[in-house]
């Protein structure tokens, strides 16, 4: 260790002939590459500390009006990584303890000095040094990697209690990371099925890689879905931690379901096309065949009216066949324009209107005060926007006079957003991923295209758009477009 590379070695010490003692026993180790300095006082000391210009430094404790105890504080408070080493004219238990507990690598008595002993103190010192400093960039790397993982990171003990917790975890639980210690992480996946899994898992084996949990958040209580992963380490004082690692896959099972959504679309467009297709042909052949009969014989009344009857039936299956085949081709048909979204709600708020006054339904707008520029076919948009409004004042029926239709329109730099929230009677949770499926409907009378229509139009404008409900307090579409 003490050989190739030059060692620097600084000895602090008030008296010159201390220092020439130590120095001489120093120069003494054999085929060591040592250079051996002379630091007569504090300041000098402090200075040279700060330049880190030296290997390793030996201090006395006696430093004129300052010790070398207050010297080695002052060092480690700067950051002085080198190794110190305190010497002392007598041997003292107590400043033996203190100077370890302030960070000395070692604690020499200067009448005890011997060439060995200074050369066994030097080789542990430095060797103590690098491993420490090996141990801090480790250190440092994985703190750097706990505190910027993208992921919640927690490390716990055997019941799952919060010792530590990165930046990562405080924003997917909604507390501080202080306020995350000494929590339960049970307290925040959402119900008792999900726990019990993660308990037996873990008797089982000391490995869990990406179950399934749903995280509560905050005093929200919104719940996110995540993959849990744990492993399980012992300390050598043979106490378990466990390293867990939480992915946040809200946005992936958004991208998901939205993928699945438009697949879904993509195909029923298809199959309307084909049945549109295999409708309007015999139905063309029928509307001929009336034809024919009529100019055969109009003096029968009978025969009249059933024609008349067959021609009003066909002309209603041909315009249902062309309402089929516009939604088909919704996306080849926009023109975009910049427009105030603003603008376009109100008018498709009066577009519904009537149905509003019918069912005296109080309707609150909270808009942003500046203009929220969109590129959007207003056409297209008002059908879409006109669509959510109405099935909200339908949901709102048995609600009469008490219906609340709540419209809120937000601008940020990335988003723009769109709430229409409705006090109806809400939608049932396994209903809610089929809204915008064709022919799905939860209405009597309902022919399903509504909402498919709705969808197919926001996709064409890049939005996306999510439903929260619950069955008896009401329901919230929020629809996010991108700025452009």
């Amino acid at each position: 260790m003490l050989k190739g590379n030059l060692i620097k070695i600084a000895i602090i010490d008030d008296d010159e002939d201390d220092f020439f003692i130590i120095a001489d026993y120093i120069k003494s180790i054999q085929g060591a590459n040592l250079n051996v300095e002379w630091l007569p006082d504090y300041s000098t000391a402090i200075d040279q500390i700060k330049a880190r210009k030296y290997n390793i430094y030996f201090i006395d404790y006696r430093l004129g009006n300052e010790t070398g105890l207050a010297l080695l504080r002052d060092a480690i408070s700067l950051g002085c990584e080198e190794p110190i080493v305190l010497l002392t004219g007598k041997g003292n238990r107590s400043i033996d303890i203190m100077a370890m507990q302030s960070g000395a690598t070692d604690y020499l008595v200067k009448s005890e000095l011997s060439t060995e002993k200074l050369e066994r103190c030097i080789r542990y010192s430095l060797e103590r040094a690098t491993v420490l400093k090996e141990l801090k960039t480790r250190e440092n790397k994985y703190r750097n990697l706990f505190e910027g993982a993208k992921d919640a990171v927690v490390i716990a003990d055997k019941s799952l209690h919060i010792l530590e917790a990165n930046n990562a975890a405080s924003v997917l639980f909604g507390y501080t990371t202080d306020n995350l210690i000494h929590r339960n992480l049970f307290d925040f996946i959402k119900g008792s099925e999900q726990k019990n899994r993660i308990v037996s898992k873990l008797q089982e084996e000391v490995v869990i890689t990406d179950i399934g949990i749903d995280i509560l958040s905050g005093n929200s209580k919104e719940t996110k879905p995540c993959l849990l992963s744990i492993t399980a380490q012992k300390n050598p004082d043979d106490k378990w931690i466990f390293h867990c690692i939480i992915h946040d896959i809200t946005n992936l099972k958004k991208a998901e379901l939205a993928n699945l959504q438009a697949q879904k679309l993509s195909a029923n467009e298809k199959l309307m096309r084909i049945i549109a297709h295999e409708i309007r042909n015999p139905l063309n052949n029928i509307s001929l065949s009336v034809e024919h009969l009529e100019m055969m014989d109009e003096t029968v009344g009978m025969q009249k009216e059933l024609m008349n009857i067959i021609r009003r039936n066909c002309s209603r299956i041909n315009k249902s066949i062309t309402e089929l085949l516009d939604l088909t081709r919704t996306g080849g048909e926009l023109e975009f324009h910049k427009h105030s979204l603003q603008d376009i709600m109100n008018e498709s708020i009066a577009s519904v209107s009537d149905r509003i006054d019918l069912q005296n339904v109080k309707v609150k707008k909270i808009y942003q005060e500046n203009p929220l520029e969109i590129s959007a076919d207003k056409s297209k948009l008002k059908i879409a926007f006109s669509n959510i409004l109405i099935n909200a004042i339908e949901a709102m029926n048995g609600n009469k006079d008490k219906g609340q239709l709540a419209v809120s329109l937000e601008g940020s730099p990335e988003l723009l957003t769109v709430s229409i929230k409705d006090n109806g009677i809400g939608i049932a949770e396994e209903n809610i991923p089929k809204l915008f499926e064709p022919f799905f409907t939860l209405k009597k009378n309902g022919v399903g295209l509504g909402l498919a229509t709705t969808f197919s139009i926001l996709q064409c404008h890049n939005a996306s758009i999510q439903v929260e409900s619950k069955v008896n307090k009401g329901t919230n579409f929020i629809i996010s477009f991108a700025r452009n």
